[in-house]
């Protein structure tokens, strides 16, 4: 085989390759010849079956197998060879001509092709130890550990049925049908029956709840609202919608008791058990906020510190992850690129740099990784995989099943797994200090999603 270098340019190299008719009808030989003694044909005994007469049956099947192999060889011997890392699979590309390519396959002919391949940039890692990075800390207060046993204790609060079909006030539980028209015709989600709304909730359209204070049982009303201008459902945003609600039931609020009793009605021994198991939750979600705002940092640190060549072909294949999820983000609200103030070419632009960013920090993560031998155990596996299937009540089974039988998706479930082991040890290594701010602080969410 003779295979001649025909590009070397940036990330991506070309090779024209050149399979001798001699080494392909060789080839194909030694597999007729291997062939021979398990062949079963009619009229021949087993092992007695000419190479010739195999040859005219598989001769073109089995030459396709030799090419097939005779190409990995190549594609091998060149990664190797060169001490390439490949960004993709190289692209392989015969001669147009059919019948050049026939000649090949009847060993007649030199089969001439091309491969194009990526390779991943070479950058040297330096250390992290003169990373400076800021984590947000706060310390929850016992009103925050309140404010919740309060939301807990309306969440659960008895309501009990209005005597005589007394009329709705506020904060009552009031159970209705109702059907929302835009004109005269029922939009989408606009409609429910046996709806439990606790009324000055603020859980429905501004506006809806108001309306139905002093609505008794059997009561039908007609309640209009203007949904407001930045509704997520673009059909709907700044519309005027009129319900047709019914009142099945009315129902007034009990006293809430926070004390041990309501407590032990959550399987805890005591209210300061229940105030403790509050809290750890609270604690643990901001833990979180803070961990994404450190992780956050860091990789805003890496991306301005790091610059090198990016494989084309893994932008591109991330550009499009991303742009397919913004096209099936627009027809599921009906937003265009214009009532987000942009057009798709400058949208398009911006969706590039954010899929150069998760290339460039992705390849530098599997580099630190590598180096630093990092290790995602079976067990971590496991555990993360338990999580996952945990979310699919009832299908446990053929969830945990579908993981372990598809390696690509098992991968899916250790990816974020060794990403965060890489993260973990690069703060290990840089100068992290720890600011206290105020939980909206710790909340705000940052205004470009890039990670």
């Amino acid at each position: 085989m003779q295979v001649t270098e025909t590009l070397s340019q940036g990330l991506k190299r070309a090779y024209k390759v050149v399979l001798p008719a001699g080494d392909l009808a060789s080839r194909l030989d030694t597999q007729l010849a291997e062939m021979k003694d398990k062949a079963k044909i009619n009229g021949f005994r087993p092992g007695k079956v000419p190479v010739a007469h195999l040859r005219k049956i598989y001769g073109k099947s089995v030459m396709a197998d030799v090419v097939q192999n005779a190409v990995n060889e190549v594609n091998r011997k060149i990664v190797d060879d060169n001490g390439f890392r490949l960004a993709g699979e190289p692209k392989i590309a015969f001669p147009e001509d059919r019948a050049e390519v026939e000649k090949a396959l009847e060993a007649q002919g030199d089969l001439a092709y091309t491969v194009d391949i990526e390779v991943l940039p070479k950058f040297e890692l330096g250390t992290f130890d003169d990373i400076a990075l800021e984590k947000p800390v706060f310390a929850v207060p016992d009103s925050e550990v309140d404010e919740a046993l309060t939301r807990m204790a309306e969440r659960n609060r008895a309501f009990t049925p209005r005597e005589d079909g007394g009329a709705a006030q506020n904060g009552d539980r009031v159970t209705i049908d109702f059907a929302g028209k835009l004109g005269d015709e029922l939009f989408e989600g606009g409609s429910g029956t046996d709806h439990e709304l606790v009324l000055g909730s603020g859980s429905f359209i501004p506006g809806f709840e108001a309306q139905l204070e002093g609505v008794k049982a059997g009561e039908a009303r007609k309640v209009t609202v203007t949904f407001p201008a930045d509704y997520g459902a673009a059909n709907l945003a700044g519309k005027e919608a009129i319900f047709d609600v019914t009142a099945k039931a009315v129902a007034a609020p009990g006293e809430i008791k926070i004390d041990d009793e309501f407590a032990k009605g959550f399987g805890l021994e005591g209210l300061d058990k229940l105030k403790e198991a509050i809290r750890g939750n609270i604690e643990g979600e901001f833990t979180k906020m803070s961990r994404e705002k450190l992780k956050r940092g860091l990789l805003d640190a890496l991306d301005k510190r790091y610059s090198f060549d990016l494989p084309e072909g893994l932008v591109e294949q991330e550009f499009q992850g991303i742009w397919q999820q913004v096209e099936t983000e627009q027809k599921r609200s009906g937003k265009t690129f214009v009532d987000e103030g942009t057009t798709e070419e400058a949208a398009r632009a911006d969706y590039r740099k954010i899929a150069e960013r998760r290339v460039r920090l992705g390849l530098l993560l599997a580099e630190v990784g590598e180096k630093s031998e990092v290790k995602v155990t079976d067990d971590e596996i496991s555990a993360a995989l338990v999580e996952r299937v945990r979310q699919f009540p009832g299908q446990e089974k053929a969830v945990w099943d579908y993981y372990r039988n598809n390696a690509d998706a098992l991968a899916s479930i250790r990816a974020p797994l060794y990403e965060e082991k890489v993260v973990d040890f690069i703060i290990g290594k840089a100068k992290v200090t720890e600011k206290s701010v105020s939980k909206e602080e710790l909340m705000k969410q940052d205004e470009d999603e890039k990670v």
